[in-house]
């Protein structure tokens, strides 16, 4: 499953009601390490799309979500659980480091 883009308009249903974790990748297009944990964040999509699902925001475009979830730097992945923060990871990583930080 491919990662859905998030808005303001959709967050509430698509990260914070969702029954599974959400991993949400907040990004902009001008990011080169965002370019790099791109691909990761799609790998992670589609091996663990029964257990999580996940969404991209793009800070350029939604800068009060990012606000919301304390974004200071880019890329930061946060794993929401029942519609509260479970784990952040900042700054690009491989894929095992992301996965063993973020408990997934």
């Amino acid at each position: 499953m491919a990662a859905i883009a998030v808005t303001k308009d959709n967050f509430k249903e698509v990260v914070l009601q969702e029954e599974k974790p959400v991993l949400v990748d907040f990004w902009a297009t001008w990011c080169g390490p965002c370019r790099m944990v791109s691909p990761i964040v799609e790998e992670l999509s589609e091996e663990l799309s029964d257990s999580i699902k996940v969404a991209k925001v793009n800070v350029d475009e939604e800068p009060e979500l990012a606000s919301q979830f304390g974004v200071m730097s880019i890329p930061t992945l946060v794993l929401v659980k029942g519609g509260a923060v479970a784990a952040t990871s900042v700054g690009a990583r491989p894929k095992e480091d992301i996965r063993q930080q973020l408990g997934i």
